[in-house]
């Protein structure tokens, strides 16, 4: 029995929230595959960790006892990681970095706020850009890093770069609509009802890259660059759209639920990682923030 990191966030998630869909949106991830984690670490465990209820999940007696050394193991790790274990702990200096606005909003300020305690002598710089501005950037040596959406990156002759995740693209759908009861969905279900476009860091532009392949359009009525403008009329019934897990939430502002289908056609995974402009030599801060970046992300694997 080999038990992971990652396992153990998910369960302590739940455990916490009560309902899988909210220690899903928690964590930025589907709320299949924390159904598939906690699955999993039953089977390993040998044990049913949660009795399901109508409201979401409760701990059973042995999720309960499994609790208290989950805590203690996550409380390790977390120990582990501020303690100077190294010199390299004591670095100083300056990183600027740029990000671009879904990183900004959706993934980066945890992992900054714990770099900052782990590092608490290295300044680091944000900047927000949008993509084609962050590229002449790196470029001019502007910036030493860039946390952005490495999917979207033009120059990769001129720019090196490293994905730190892949986040999946999902059909979003308000509640009881039609197409959740369908034994499958493909973009000609989709192209057949309303659909909501978000723009900000070009995901339209994405979105018509898997589009075009299909021959079909999807029947836009209403474009924006606010995640929660998309979110909240998906979830009022208005329309449907295709986003990443990354920005996913399971409830829109008004408290309304959105649901999430996988599509039978594969769409792109949204990746973000970190740029560079290509042969540059990092300092001692920047190689710190992009390997604590990559740590941080992967040490649940």
């Amino acid at each position: 029995m080999s038990l992971s990191l990652r396992q153990i966030r998910y369960f302590l998630a739940a455990a916490e929230k009560g309902q899988v869909s909210l220690a899903a949106a928690s964590l930025n991830v589907s709320q299949s595959t924390v159904t598939g984690a906690l699955q999993q670490l039953e089977l390993d465990l040998g044990v049913s960790l949660f009795r399901r209820l109508p409201s979401g999940v409760a701990l059973t007696a042995e999720g309960s006892r499994f609790l208290t050394h989950a805590r203690n193991v996550m409380a390790a790790v977390t120990a582990a990681q501020r303690a100077p274990l190294t010199e390299d702990r004591a670095l100083r200096g300056v990183v600027r970095v740029a990000v671009t606005y879904t990183v900004a909003g959706y993934f980066l300020p945890p992992h900054y706020a714990r770099f900052a305690r782990v590092y608490p002598d290295i300044r680091v710089e944000l900047t927000e850009l949008p993509r084609p501005a962050l590229e002449e950037a790196l470029k001019n040596d502007a910036f030493d890093l860039a946390v952005m959406l490495v999917s979207n990156l033009q120059d990769q002759a001129a720019l090196a770069s490293e994905i730190l995740f892949r986040s999946r693209r999902r059909l979003w759908l308000p509640v009881e609509h039609p197409l959740l009861s369908a034994e499958s969905v493909g973009f000609a279900d989709v192209a057949r009802v309303p659909y909501v476009m978000l723009t900000v860091d070009e995901a339209n532009q994405t979105a018509s890259k898997y589009w075009r392949p299909t021959g079909l359009n999807p029947n836009v009525i209403f474009v924006t660059s606010s995640v929660e403008a998309v979110r909240s009329m998906v979830a009022d019934g208005l329309g449907v759209t295709i986003l990443s897990d990354m920005v996913y939430r399971p409830w829109s502002l008004e408290g309304q639920r959105i649901e999430q289908r996988n599509l039978a056609t594969p769409v792109p995974t949204m990746d973000v990682g970190l740029a560079w402009r290509r042969g540059k030599k990092l300092g001692s801060a920047a190689r710190a923030f992009a390997d604590f970046l990559s740590l941080a992300v992967n040490r649940g694997s």
